[in-house]
């Protein structure tokens, strides 16, 4: 069985946390390195308790002779830190970036966005924009692999197949996209301490986030009608999700039920994209700790406007997830390797979702059975209580 090394670079962020949980499942991965600055010489698990029992290696800090002993690097640092490792790449290394590094196919792009000039502006054509849906087999060509950030990932799954199939007005576009706190990174409980973070909602990089050129860029690859849109990013008081809230004017030849089907047709195949009922209403609940995109089309009292719902976890679709899928892509591994859920939990789910049962007793019965199954002990007690907490959301009690 093919086993690669691989490096994270970045590892103690929501985002590189979240990585290592996708990895450590991952039966064609060994993660060799944890690479960090201010953490180095720590246990990752002084981050996130539920990776004290794994066999993980203590964070260290970047050196390029690590290369050597590595297939993959994952990056998920601060913007511009990507493009220093990726000098260094041998031949045998793939870099996937889970920052903005090699998001624009611009070094003047990148400039006028993220205010510091590019410092691998000739890496730039060797790196490949990859949502995997979109991309597919192309990954397989290239040595860097770009993830899509995460409001992009909400926002372009859903147009892309509407402006290609020119079945919407493209001038006139509105995004509202709400994100759990953990998309503005760890440092967030300083930048809003006098915000009330836990308990509002902020707006914040109105008419220039970031995000704006990457959902330009690749919204053009598929039009050349003149676009115009509006972008607002929401930092709300959840943890992860991101819910994008798309407003857009049909063409006249166009109605709510061919919207929906251009969608679902597009991504018949691809197994994280799911398209519902028109008018089902989403929540990033129903995507909490899964690499799904979960969209839905819904009317409006106007005939020719609709509104498109579209939900992520920020952290694995939007994130890590996004990632791995990459790698399973560029490697040839199973899509769905080391995103899949085990078996009893998808029967968990699909059951009680299906038979919409309100049952105390088998609710009492099936704690008591995973509680069992996991042989979790006393001295856990703060695991097993997640665990039951996972299980009413799950179960909608």
């Amino acid at each position: 069985m093919l086993k690669l090394n691989a490096l994270i670079a970045g590892s103690t962020g929501y985002i590189g946390v979240q990585l290592i949980k996708l990895l450590i499942r991952h039966k064609n991965v060994n993660i060799k390195y944890l690479c960090g600055n201010s953490s180095v010489g720590k246990k990752i698990s002084s981050f996130d308790n539920t990776l004290s029992t794994k066999n993980l290696p203590k964070i260290c800090k970047f050196n390029k002779k690590f290369l050597e002993n590595v297939d993959l690097i994952f990056t998920a640092l601060p913007n511009g830190e990507a493009q220093l490792i990726s000098k260094y790449l041998l031949k045998k290394n793939t870099l996937i970036d889970l920052a903005a590094d090699f998001r624009l196919k611009k070094s003047s792009e990148y400039k006028k966005w993220y205010k510091q000039k590019h410092k691998a502006a000739e890496n730039i054509n060797k790196s490949i924009y990859a949502l995997p849906e979109l991309s597919g087999k192309r990954i397989k060509k290239f040595s860097i692999i770009s993830c899509p950030g995460c409001y992009p990932t909400s926002v372009l799954l859903p147009l892309i197949p509407l402006i290609k199939k020119k079945s919407i007005n493209t001038k006139n576009i509105i995004i509202d996209s709400k994100s759990g706190y953990s998309g503005a990174g760890r440092g967030v409980h300083k930048k809003y301490k006098e915000k009330n973070l836990y308990e509002s909602l902020s707006a914040y990089g109105v008419g220039f986030h970031r995000h704006n050129s990457e959902i330009d860029q690749e919204l053009k690859r598929y039009t050349k009608s003149k676009l115009e849109f509006t972008f607002t990013p929401h930092l709300t008081p959840m943890f992860r999700g991101i819910l994008s809230t798309i407003y857009v004017d049909m063409k006249s030849e166009f109605s709510i039920k061919k919207i929906q089907l251009i969608i679902k047709k597009f991504y018949k195949n691809k197994q994280f994209i799911k398209v519902l009922k028109n008018d089902t209403l989403i929540s990033t609940n129903d995507v909490y700790n899964t690499n799904n995109c979960l969209i839905s089309v819904c009317k409006t009292k106007y005939k020719n406007k609709i509104i498109i719902l579209s939900a992520i976890d920020n952290l694995i679709k939007g994130g890590a997830g996004q990632a791995v899928q990459n790698m399973n892509i560029k490697f040839g591994f199973k899509i769905n390797e080391g995103l899949k859920w085990k078996k009893f939990w998808l029967f968990l789910y699909f059951y009680f979702h299906v038979h919409k049962t309100q049952s105390k007793k088998i609710l009492f019965l099936v704690k008591r059975w995973v509680l069992m199954n996991l042989r979790l002990n006393s001295k856990n007690m703060q695991s097993k209580i997640r665990i039951q907490i996972l299980i009413i959301r799950w179960i909608n009690i």
